[in-house]
Formats: structure tokens, C-alpha cells, sequence
């Protein structure tokens, strides 16, 4: 199996090292091209990667073509790579909102896999959900879930709403994470801890609180519960949220990134 990725950016190469540090592609090394000299260079110097500045090099051999690019970069991408397609090959996408049928037609092919990754994939955390046009099949579809579970998992979803879907909550997700961390940051600096302490209770705080999640069958209301005795600290913070409307806002939020999906989709 010979694998492209077109584009080189921080999501790309993140998918990249993950698939060619495998043993999926049988001792393949995984096709590089991007259009960034410093990238080119610097990537050159990986032994696992080969590298390439002019796609006619490497499109037409390649059976899995991973399309790393910015959306607004994709008409011109398409426009200078559709001559080069063949219809047997394998289309994934990781782009935000670009549409199976926009790749089809942009291409003239049939096999399109459209995936939404998350950040998290850079550390092996990550998870990717996926769904496929109609001409992929079954033996494409697990071997290229293989290839996107390099980075963390994946699960596949039935329609493209799924994958707008996800944008709302695995894709943007981190950030909402990130963002919780840094008020709470902030109100660990202002009670007078030190920035390094700040950061310990802070993430170790996170980091066990997920455990205790994927370790149990619990719900998350059951954790808040358990934590939370009447008249307690917990309480009192769980109650000022509640009385702020968080869990609304919260769920806006998420929303907000799924509705702004869709529009991509549509321009």
C-alpha cells in the first residue's frame, strides 16, 4: 500500500508520523508533498518520509491519498491535481468542511473518506470520526480506519451531518477543554499559587478526573454526586455554575462550531 499526504501542516504531519512510524505500510515509507520549501527541507531529513515538491512525482503511484490542505486552498489543489487522479484511488479528507460530493466533483472521482481529527492526535490521544461515499468498500474503509487509528481512535459515523457534528465536539472540543483550564488557572494564580503549582493541580486535576471516567461505567453526574456532599465546597461550586447557566453555555457553544461547520460546507 502506497499512501500520499498532501499537505504538511501541524493536523497532516501529526496523521503523517503516526501512519509511517507503523507497520501498515509494510515497510513503505510515506509520501510527503507540500509546497513549502522549509517544510520540504525539513522533512528530507526524516528517514521514514519521502519527500516531494512536484505531485506528478508522487500522485499517480500513491492508493491512499490523505488531502492535509486549508479549505480555501482546496479549488486551486483540485484544479492542478485532477489530471493526475485515477478513480481506483482512496480520497480522506481532514478538512473542515468539505463535503464528500465537493471532492468528488472537484476531482472527478468516486472513493472519497471524509474525517474530522482532533488535536489530541499529536500525543496519541486523538479520535477521528469518519463516513464514506458509497463506492468504498468495506476492506478500503477498515484499511484506511487502520491508518487514521495510528493516532488515537476513530469511529465511524453513517452521514456527513455526523461529521459536522463531530466538529462540535471532538474537533473544537480541546479548545473547551483549554479553555476551562486556563479560568481555573487563573483563579489558582490569583488565590496565590505559584504559576508551576498552578499548572500540577490544575492538569493533574483533569488528567485524573478523565481516568476515573474511562476507568468506571459511572456517568458524569454520578463523579459530580460522589464529589459533592450537600452543604459542601463542591456544592457550592457546582450550584454558582448551575446558577450561571454553564452547562447551557456550554452546550451553545458546541452548537456554535457545529452550525459554523455546516456553513463551510455550504460556501
Amino acid at each position: 500500500m502506497k499512501v500520499l499526504l498532501i499537505g504538511a501542516g501541524n493536523m497532516g504531519l501529526t496523521y503523517g508520523e503516526g501512519m509511517a512510524k507503523s507497520a501498515l505500510l509494510n515497510r513503505r515509507n510515506l509520501m510527503v508533498f507540500d509546497k513549502s520549501a522549509e517544510i520540504i527541507t525539513n522533512l528530507s531529513k526524516v528517514d521514514y518520509f519521502d519527500v516531494y515538491d512536484n505531485i506528478e512525482e508522487c500522485l499517480p503511484d500513491a492508493d491512499v491519498v490523505f488531502l492535509a490542505v486549508k479549505p480555501y486552498h482546496v479549488d486551486s489543489l483540485f484544479e492542478e491535481i485532477k489530471p493526475l487522479v485515477n478513480k481506483e484511488q482512496i480520497f480522506v479528507s481532514l478538512m473542515a468542511g468539505v463535503t464528500i460530493a465537493k471532492i468528488q466533483e472537484g476531482l472527478g472521482i468516486t472513493k472519497v473518506i471524509r474525517s474530522m481529527p482532533n488535536l489530541p492526535a499529536q500525543v496519541g490521544k486523538g479520535v477521528t470520526s469518519f463516513t464514506e461515499s458509497k463506492e468504498v468498500s468495506r476492506v478500503e474503509l477498515l484499511m484506511v480506519r487502520n491508518l487514521l487509528d495510528t493516532t488515537g481512535a476513530s469511529i465511524h459515523v453513517e452521514t456527513e451531518n455526523f461529521i459536522d457534528a463531530s466538529t462540535g465536539i471532538s474537533g473544537s472540543g480541546p479548545a473547551y477543554v483549554f479553555y476551562f483550564m486556563n479560568s481555573m488557572l487563573e483563579a489558582a494564580l490569583k488565590m496565590g499559587f505559584t504559576k508551576n503549582d498552578s499548572k500540577v493541580l490544575v492538569s493533574q486535576t483533569f488528567e485524573g478526573a478523565v481516568e476515573l471516567f474511562n476507568q468506571s461505567d459511572l456517568s458524569p453526574e454520578t463523579w459530580m454526586e460522589r464529589v459533592a456532599s450537600k452543604g459542601g465546597t463542591t456544592r457550592a461550586a457546582l450550584d454558582s455554575m448551575d446558577d450561571n447557566n454553564v452547562k447551557e453555555l456550554i452546550k451553545d457553544a458546541a452548537y456554535a462550531a457545529f452550525d459554523r461547520a455546516v456553513e463551510l460546507g455550504e460556501e
